[in-house]
């Protein structure tokens, strides 16, 4: 029960990596709202379902002020929802460019921009951001995503920086997945798949619950001492 008591709102919280982690979190003792465009693929009792786009400012609001007026306190927020448009630089049309920064980076901001305050005012927290390997190394055919990934980095060394002062035990962290065996990558053919495995030190993929228990530890008090940093959970994966 790392997290008994605590309020943790995740974000692509509906399937995939959002799923691992709102599931583990709340089994955990937390009380999880995971936010996502679409409903929650798995019933949890812990766990409550929101329909959000991240991408509208004002419906933003409405959320914030729902969780803090419902639960009272804001103690994780995971910053996980995210999408590709994958093409080479001189074929990415403006949209694909567009669509992925709204998402993944100001997706983020939106969010943020209300609940880090609010953490600050409340004395304690810890954000997580859902980086990348791709934001690390690059990847040919993803610039706008790798764009965004990236700059998670700057963002999460600036509030860690910025929700800790005047004595706030706030924290900020990043993690970067490798390949995850999601339901994206169930798509992609095998030895594409094989092919990947054997790029990493561990000769696998990962799983989702692999992220999700990196998750727990920097969303719990065993990682009190932790703040500014990223990691990397790639197998060793070197792109």
């Amino acid at each position: 029960m790392r997290l008994k008591d605590k309020v943790a709102i995740v974000t692509g919280g509906a399937k995939g990596l959002g799923e691992a982690m709102a599931r583990l979190f709340a089994d955990e003792g937390a009380k999880v709202i995971a936010v996502d465009m679409s409903e929650l693929s798995y019933e949890n009792e812990k766990v409550e379902g929101y329909i959000l786009n991240v991408t509208n400012r004002e419906e933003v609001v409405k959320f914030y002020n729902y969780a803090v007026n419902k639960y009272g306190r804001i103690d994780i927020l995971v910053n996980n929802a995210g999408i590709t448009r994958d093409a080479l630089t001189r074929k990415m049309t403006d949209e694909m460019w567009d669509t992925v920064l709204n998402v993944n980076l100001n997706g983020v901001y939106n969010l943020t921009r209300h609940i880090g305050p609010y953490m600050m005012k409340q004395g304690s927290g810890s954000i997580i951001n859902i980086s990348s390997i791709v934001g690390e190394y690059g990847n040919i055919g993803q610039a706008n995503y790798a764009a965004t990934k990236s700059a998670l980095y700057g963002l999460t060394k600036t509030w860690a920086k910025e929700f800790s002062r005047k004595g706030a035990k706030v924290r900020v962290n990043s993690i970067s997945p490798g390949y995850i065996m999601t339901d994206i990558l169930k798509t992609v053919p095998q030895e594409l798949l094989d092919k990947f495995a054997k790029m990493t030190m561990l000769k696998r993929l990962g799983e989702p619950a692999e992220i999700a228990n990196a998750a727990l530890f920097l969303a719990s008090d065993e990682s009190s001492y932790v703040t500014g940093h990223n990691l990397s959970v790639n197998g060793g994966m070197r792109l």
